[in-house]
């Protein structure tokens, strides 16, 4: 027997179908596998960093699940409450942490799921609410740096301007200037006195030495023009001539040498300039013993 369908059972399937399928390809873009078992659980947050739904729930790496709905209430301290689903293959024992870490450099986010190292034999159940934590991220620690170091150069700043604030509120800026404005004064003296010297008296005195040049050429002109070679021959003669000079003073033979090397005629000498000085002091002394005079004739004479 054969079987005949309407055409609106026709478009019935159709629909049907299609719902199927958009459901299906909906659920496993977000990453849903619709064929496999999941269980759910909890974690409340206070913030939720980017945190978004079908954002990847991880066990030390691994994809097990994702968010399912994030759930948000304002009045309380842990405002976020997010419902993740994993496998239910996984069971989670007692002491599990729901890290909410950093995913990727872009700012988003992701549940990584830490087991304890041991476990006491109990787990959590489906729909149990796990202890949360939260990992701070690369650029979390990047920005706590960044922010401590920001603060250390502005406390330099701030230190940096109450000493400017100190040299402008005294008279160490006003003093300096004016020091500055007299050393200018004074290069503007010096260089007005360098450029009058450059004008006048540098000239002068490369007329000069032009000069002196010039002597200088014309004395060792006339040095050229020295017979140097007969001047040389004439103080030889006359070395020559003192040499002999020389030994004829030191040589016994000659009177002068006789003079110089005799010594009963240097003492004979002495004696007699000895003997005439002390007749002379004696003649000082008694003048009349060696001088007669009178006025009168020679009574004594008589006598």
């Amino acid at each position: 027997m054969k079987l005949k369908y309407s055409r609106e059972m026709k478009v019935g399937i159709l629909a049907v179908i299609a719902v199927f399928l958009m459901y299906f390809g909906f659920n496993f873009l977000k990453g849903v596998n619709i064929f496999s078992a999941t269980n759910s659980y909890y974690a409340a947050y206070t913030h939720l960093n980017g945190l978004t739904e079908q954002a990847p729930v991880y066990i030390k790496g691994y994809k097990v699940g994702q968010v399912d709905k994030i759930y948000y209430d304002f009045t309380d301290e842990n405002a976020f409450s997010v419902a993740f689903s994993i496998d239910k293959a996984i069971a989670l024992p007692c002491g599990t942490q729901t890290a909410l870490i950093a995913d990727g450099l872009l700012g988003g986010s992701a549940l990584q799921l830490n087991l304890p190292d041991e476990s006491n034999g109990t787990f959590y159940a489906k729909g149990d609410t796990l202890p949360a934590v939260i990992v701070p991220g690369l650029l979390d620690n990047l920005q706590d740096e960044m922010l401590a170091q920001l603060s250390s150069v502005l406390t330099k700043v701030d230190s940096l301007m109450a000493t400017v604030n100190q040299q402008l509120e005294g008279d160490h800026i006003s003093r300096t200037l004016a020091q500055i404005d007299n050393a200018t004064r004074d290069l503007a003296v010096v260089s007005g006195q360098l450029k009058t010297a450059m004008n006048t008296q540098v000239p002068a005195i490369l007329d000069d030495a032009q000069g002196a040049v010039a002597d200088i050429r014309g004395f060792s002109a006339n040095l050229g023009k020295v017979d140097i070679d007969n001047t040389i021959h004439r103080v030889d003669s006359m070395v020559s001539n003192l040499q002999t000079l020389t030994a004829s003073i030191n040589s016994a033979d000659g009177t002068i040498g006789l003079l110089l090397n005799d010594k009963e005629l240097y003492l004979s000498l002495a004696n007699t300039v000895a003997s005439a000085d002390s007749l002379l002091v004696d003649l000082k002394a008694n003048p009349k013993r060696y001088v007669h005079f009178s006025l009168f004739g020679n009574k004594d004479k008589k006598k």
